[in-house]
């Protein structure tokens, strides 16, 4: 079997074997910013006779980190197999995000109740370009040919999801492009691609890095001069993925499948109980149902949109994401709320192994400030829930 017709669990593990030139089964760390030039004089070849384009590049030949580096070269050779497009790495999700408005220029864009990060990115192209933001599901003849539709699904912060094909033809009948930002379902949850997506967009502090240590951003495109304009950018951008980060992002891409997969799966779980309890019809008065509809007004995420299944199923079929919402009866309970739990960090971001909530009012100025954002982690689920519930009767018992 080649690694061509391999599946992802063995892609993550193998898709980068091509660049092996030492002896470790770990790939080592390389820090270093600049790489010695050849000791062979005919070895040598200006700039000037070199092609620009990157796949005429030497993998294993480097020459300065903003162009490429050995760590970051893994991770993208290894991300490209995964996301089924050319991956490129970037410092941030928000540096991935700019560059891809930089080389596409659109005049408007259309777009929802996104990050607020890269509402503040549009902004600031806005003052340079005058780019003009639409609506997410403005009429289409407000679309126009180069303009970009900016679609996150699943939602941060909520976790539901919008239906990927339905966005692409809305796009591609105008001449306009699709953008997914599909940074809570990453590759083993969600493939864009396979909708009708022209770039695909992941922060990859989340999942790729999967463990609260990575900061680095991700584009993905199929289309070969968007990949040679978004790399030849890169070099004059300076938005690079760090060293350290990039091997850090090696060692988590080799589990990304089986990581993502449980957390989702917990996620579905706890999602479920919660529904259930809040739904459950004359509780008892000490119950955990009890406590449950009693602090608990509402719960979001995808696996609950069941008047979507039908291209929800297709669209999501190994699990439908690692993070939800909850919103409580009360703005001062959602506020201590995080204070009574015991396996969850209150901090903000998500995709770790470890299960995070957030008030989300502390970094999201738009949400309801009864709203919480839940990122699941590898414990298990029915310590989570346990958890969850200890804190919701603590709220009710401090009254």
């Amino acid at each position: 079997m080649t690694h061509q017709t391999a599946q992802p669990a063995t892609l993550a593990l193998h898709a980068d074997d091509v660049l092996n030139n030492v002896t470790d089964v770990a790939p080592p760390i390389h820090l270093s910013t600049t790489f010695r030039y050849s000791d062979n004089p005919d070895e040598l070849a200006p700039i000037a006779d070199l092609s620009e384009k990157p796949e005429d590049q030497d993998p294993k030949q480097h020459i300065y980190s903003r162009i490429t580096a050995p760590n970051s070269t893994r991770f993208e050779t290894i991300l490209s197999a995964l996301l089924k497009g050319n991956a490129i790495a970037y410092s941030s999700g928000l540096s991935a995000v700019h560059a891809a408005l930089v080389m596409l220029n659109p005049r408007r864009i259309s777009i929802g109740h996104n990050y607020h990060g890269c509402h503040g990115v549009i902004q600031l192209m806005s003052r340079l370009t005058g780019l003009q933001k639409l609506d997410l599901d403005c009429p289409a003849e407000e679309l126009h040919a180069g303009d970009v539709v900016l679609l996150e699904t699943p939602l941060n912060p909520h976790g539901t999801a919008f239906n990927i094909e339905y966005y692409a033809q809305k796009a591609h009948s105008r001449g306009a492009y699709l953008i997914v930002d599909s940074t809570f379902a990453p590759p083993g949850l969600q493939n864009p691609f396979d909708f009708g997506a022209d770039m695909v967009m992941h922060s990859g502090s989340k999942y790729f890095g999967g463990h609260s240590d990575v900061l680095c951003g991700v584009l993905a495109t199929n289309r070969k001069d968007w990949y040679e304009q978004l790399w030849g950018d890169r070099v004059f951008l300076g938005s690079v993925m760090g060293n350290l980060e990039s091997w850090l992002g090696v060692r988590s891409l080799r589990t990304l499948e089986v990581r993502v997969q449980r957390q989702s799966q917990n996620a579905e779980r706890l999602v479920a109980y919660l529904h259930t309890a809040l739904h459950a019809e004359q509780p008892a008065a000490d119950s955990d149902e009890a406590a449950v509809q009693k602090v608990l007004y509402q719960i979001n995420h995808a696996s609950l949109q069941k008047e979507d299944a039908e291209w929800l199923k297709k669209q999501m079929p190994n699990g439908y994401g690692p993070v939800f919402s909850i919103v409580l009866r009360r703005e001062d309970w959602a506020r201590k709320l995080p204070s009574k739990l015991a396996y969850f960090h209150h901090a903000t971001s998500l995709g770790g192994v470890e299960s995070l909530i957030e008030w989300r009012a502390m970094t999201d100025a738009r949400v309801d400030r009864r709203l919480l954002r839940v990122s699941i982690g590898l414990e298990n689920w029915e310590d989570l829930r346990n958890d969850l519930v200890g804190a919701f009767k603590a709220l009710l018992e401090a009254e």
